[in-house]
């Protein structure tokens, strides 16, 4: 195969600078940050539908509170009302004695709301202060988030530019290739998964190791100074 000896020099830096990218792509793509950036929204994602729950929970205990006060008010507002009539009776027994007994009863039931209440309100604290772990639960959570999202930009981005940089190397000795034997190398680079020539060691290719028989060693041979492994299919400098 026809190749100057800048030819190969050519393919050699573009080999190393592929086999360079590969490994910076792979490290970016393995970066730990990810994983934990995952991990973190996973967890923010069941901690927020918690919230919802204890959110809920806050307002059905409020709204019950709420109807209890109200209870309560509407009472104190009957009590007022009967106490008043009571003080208006002026000696009238029978009224005064069904007043009374009336309002023992709205007392009564006062008593047992304010117990109530009492309860609900324990309730209503102990929901408050569920939600307020929560709520710091998930400030916590957003904060190692960010710090993840940060490293991970600072440390995929300077990757990122490294692999920018080799790209526009591997464009400038591209250049300096006879396009089709650039298009032969892309070729058995994308079939071999990098590595794409290397160098007929004696007898063996030096990238399979592959021993190349008699015959075909002297056709290999009369390719010189670039020939093609008849093993593997990759370049094959041939001194």
């Amino acid at each position: 195969m026809d190749a100057t000896r800048e030819d190969i020099e050519s393919l050699f830096e573009m080999q190393r600078i592929d086999l360079e990218i590969k490994r910076l792509t792979k490290q970016l793509d393995e970066l730990p940050q990810r994983n934990i950036i995952m991990a973190v929204r996973e967890k923010k994602t069941a901690i927020a539908a918690q919230q919802e729950k204890v959110a809920e929970l806050k307002r059905t205990t409020s709204r019950k509170l709420a109807r209890i006060d109200d209870e309560d008010a509407s009472l104190a507002k009957k009590e007022a009302g009967v106490q008043a009539a009571i003080d208006a009776a002026h000696g009238d027994f029978r009224n005064v004695e069904a007043r009374t007994k009336e309002l023992a009863g709205i007392v009564r039931r006062r008593a047992t709301i304010a117990e109530e209440r009492a309860g609900v309100a324990a309730e209503l604290q102990k929901v408050v202060g569920i939600e307020d772990q929560i709520t710091l639960a998930l400030d916590e959570i957003a904060v190692k988030e960010q710090q993840a999202i940060d490293s991970f930009q600072k440390q995929g981005g300077d990757l990122k530019l490294a692999i920018a940089k080799l790209e526009a190397q591997r464009g400038q000795m591209e250049t300096k290739l006879d396009p089709d034997l650039a298009r032969t190398y892309d070729r058995i680079v994308a079939r071999s998964g990098g590595v794409a020539i290397g160098v007929l060691d004696g007898t063996r290719c030096g990238v399979c190791r592959v021993p190349i028989d008699g015959g075909r060693l002297i056709d290999l041979r009369s390719q010189a100074p670039l020939g093609v492994c008849p093993s593997c299919k990759r370049l094959l400098v041939i001194a």
